[in-house]
Parts: structure tokens; sequence; C-alpha cells
């Protein structure tokens, strides 16, 4: 989808024929987005600041935005055997006690490594800072702002079965640990469109968001040229049109992508979801209709 100030379109890569934009799709990645604009709006109130050490740990909050914190991630053999198998998902204390979390990676803020389990803590700094569940927080924060009432987070394999594509595999979306936004694709470029313009976070909170630290060069079969992470954002540049900051994401199923173009005439902010497991189809499709606009 493209976003004011461009007509809306959907991508082709979205199965709900144009103009039925309100079928909900799954978010994956983009919703640490969302968390990390979250974390940056309560910082606003004062209710904590970033370089705040997280809990009894030795990283801070800016660190598990950033994927810095050194801490691994949750996956591998069993996990996907047990989603796989249908099986009851783990708590949260067997998920951490599977994954040695406690065996650092890294000393904090001296390498990066992508981390859900970075992301599952921001979950629950931002349920326990706003004494509510996630989706409440969520709305309240920064969805119903942007005046975004269709996205939530997903709690049971029956919503899934709502998306574009379904849920043949009877998927449970709390096997994402730090939450799985669904929602349809306008909402996606409404959301990200309306967080850069300023609508929900100042100037200063924005800027602290895109602080970037730089990774590497391209990436097989992805339209990147440059990567970078900020807080809760992918950031570099891609193949013929610079610059962009958003977000991508994979589950089981299907892929996601969200991105806006900032060295295009009047920014234009994309999204596109697709079946499958691979983000660059999603990502390349973005370029694509960004180039198109």
């Amino acid at each position: 989808m493209l976003s004011s100030p461009l007509p809306c379109a959907i991508s082709r890569y979205s199965v709900e024929p144009q103009g039925e934009s309100h079928i909900p799709v799954p978010w994956w990645g983009i919703t640490k987005t969302v968390l990390a604009a979250a974390i940056l709006k309560l910082t606003e109130t004062g209710a904590f600041r970033l370089d705040d050490p997280y809990d009894n740990w030795p990283f801070t909050i800016r660190h598990l935005l950033q994927h810095t914190s050194g801490l691994t991630t949750y996956g591998g053999a069993a996990y996907q055997k047990a989603v796989a198998d249908g099986e009851p998902v783990w708590s949260v204390e067997d998920l951490l006690a599977r994954h040695h979390v406690r065996q650092m990676l890294f000393l904090p803020g001296e390498g990066w490594a992508y981390s859900n389990i970075g992301y599952l803590f921001v979950r629950h700094l931002i349920e326990r800072t706003t004494e509510s569940d996630l989706d409440t927080a969520l709305q309240r924060l920064m969805l119903m702002p942007l005046g975004i009432t269709s996205t939530r987070i997903a709690t049971t394999a029956s919503e899934m079965a709502h998306t574009s594509w379904g849920n043949p595999t009877r998927y449970d979306p709390r096997w994402v640990f730090h939450g799985l936004l669904i929602g349809p694709p306008t909402d996606a470029v409404t959301f990200l469109d309306g967080l850069l313009a300023g609508r929900v976070l100042s100037a200063m909170s924005l800027e602290t968001m895109q602080d970037q630290r730089r990774l590497g060069g391209p990436l097989s079969s992805r339209p990147w040229t440059k990567t970078g992470y900020g807080l809760g954002v992918m950031m570099g540049e891609v193949t013929g049109a610079g610059r962009v900051v958003g977000h991508s994401g994979v589950g089981p199923d299907s892929v996601s992508a969200l991105y806006a173009f900032l060295d295009l005439p009047g920014r234009p902010v994309v999204s596109a979801f697709a079946p499958g497991t691979d983000e660059g189809v999603a990502e390349h499709e973005t370029v694509r209709l960004a180039l198109a606009g």
C-alpha cells in the first residue's frame, strides 16, 4: 500500500481485491516498531529513561530496543518443532530457561544480535509501566491517537484464521512472545506515516529512534545496499530508492514489509505483505511501489 500524500493502492502481494483493504494481515516484525515507539512515548511522560538499566540485568532499555543487549533470541529446532506440532505455548519461564538467557552473547553495547527475547522484555516493561495488557497499552499510546481502530494484538489461532491467507497450520500467535499485531495494510501505512510526521512522538524522540547503528552492506536476494538498525526500526539504503526506515518481518506462512522512502518526493510510505517466508519479496515490492508512485 502507498500512503498519503499519494493515493492508497493495494499491493499485488495482498490477496484482498482492490478496495477491500480492511482484511487484516500479520505484521510480524513491524510490531517491534510499534513497541519501540510506545517505549519512547513512555520516556516522554517521565516513566523511565532509555539509559536506565533494565531491572537487575547489565543492559539498558536502549540496548533492548537496538538489539545491542547481548541477549540471545528464541527459535531453534525445539521451538520450531513445538510450533509445528501444535504444542501448548511454553511459559515465559520455560522459554527463557530453554534458551539459557543468562548466557550473554557479548557485553551490552559491544555487539549486535537480533533478539526477540529482548523485545519480550520490552513488552514486559510496557505492561508493567502502564499496568495493562499489551493490546490495551498499544491502543492507548500509539494506535488510537493515529485513528487506527482495526489493528490489535492477536492472542488466538482463530484470530489468525481471519487474516488474508488464513491459518491452515492453526498457528498460535502467542508463540510470538513479544506480541503480534494483526491489522489491515492501510493501518500499517497510517502508523508509520503518522509516526514520522510527529503525530505521536516529539521531534527529539523521533531523532533518537533513528539513531542508527550501522551493520553492513548488501543482503542476498533483498534490495538492501546498506543496512543498519535504530530503536525498533530497520534503516539503510535500497537499490534505486535511497534511504529507508521501517521494518520487515517473517512468520510461519507470510512476510511483511513497511518502509518510508526518505529520499523520494513526498516521502512515500509503503507496506507489502505476501505469503511465504522470503522477506525479500515484500521488500522488493515496497521499493517497486515507491518508485512507481
